[in-house]
């Protein structure tokens, strides 16, 4: 009950500023068109291999509505700020477990950005462009528990450039260099099978593919769903990095004068 009302309490407070977001959600659908009509330029010359030109406006625009539950999380989910403040000591003295502490927050602040920015932007995008969507139950299921999955990663790693703050005095590079590895090695720009091969393989060693690429291909029914499975390995990977590296903050956490 009390993870539920952190993450009510952060969707609540975005309520506050849906006026406001309506820029980013203008801006974000404004990027997601211009991808879009790159490669419907392209396509008129190419044939864009399997995907085609309709598929490949289909894998922008779910690709660029899905940023925002996957890649747009709260920079370090707030721990970089609260090192800074000292405030992270009284979180790390709380009766709770800090990483579901702030896990559940930005859940709540996930489901806002999907009710208000990724629904949205797609919708529009439906609209605009004709999309079809899946005529499949399976594939509608598949594709929510992909995208759980991949939500859950960029909270663990966001977790985990958070903690980075009490050993760097500057984190925010950590942060901006996951972005640009999102841009690269998760499928955002173009599919992972049209990238050199050594940088695919690259890309398949690490958890990118499962924020983006693969609840993407899933949903378009290109994607295989055993790699769900990718997922949850991944989930249970990062899920023993937080809690062991939440260990190793409350032995580096030093109260002074208290």
């Amino acid at each position: 009950m009390l993870y539920f009302t952190l993450a009510s309490k952060a969707y609540t407070r975005n309520l506050q500023y849906r006026s406001a977001h309506m820029v980013h959600n203008i801006a974000s659908a404004m990027f997601g068109f211009m991808y879009a009509c790159i490669w419907i330029g392209l396509g008129r010359d190419h044939p864009l291999g399997d995907y085609g030109t309709a598929g490949m406006v289909s894998y922008i625009s779910f690709t660029q509505a899905l940023l925002w539950v996957t890649s747009f999380t709260t920079n370090g989910l707030g721990i970089p700020q609260s090192v800074r403040t000292g405030q992270i000591s009284l979180d790390l003295m709380r009766p709770v477990h800090l990483f579901s502490h702030m896990m559940a927050k930005e859940w709540g602040q996930i489901a806002y950005q999907f009710v208000y920015k990724s629904i949205p932007i797609y919708l529009l995008y439906v609209f605009v462009f004709s999309l079809q969507l899946p005529d499949q139950g399976l594939t509608y299921l598949y594709t929510v528990l992909s995208v759980l999955g991949a939500a859950y990663l960029s909270i663990c790693i966001n977790y985990l450039i958070g903690v980075s703050a009490l050993w760097t005095t500057e984190s925010s590079w950590l942060y901006w260099g996951n972005h640009a590895l999102i841009n690269v090695l998760a499928g955002f720009f173009i599919p992972l099978e049209w990238l050199p091969r050594w940088l695919e393989q690259i890309a398949w060693m690490s958890p990118y593919p499962y924020l983006l690429y693969t609840p993407t291909t899933i949903y378009l029914g290109t994607g295989d769903p055993s790699r769900l499975w990718g997922t949850l390995l991944w989930c249970g990977l990062f899920t023993a990095a937080c809690l062991l590296a939440t260990r190793l903050m409350r032995s580096k956490v030093e109260v002074q004068g208290g």
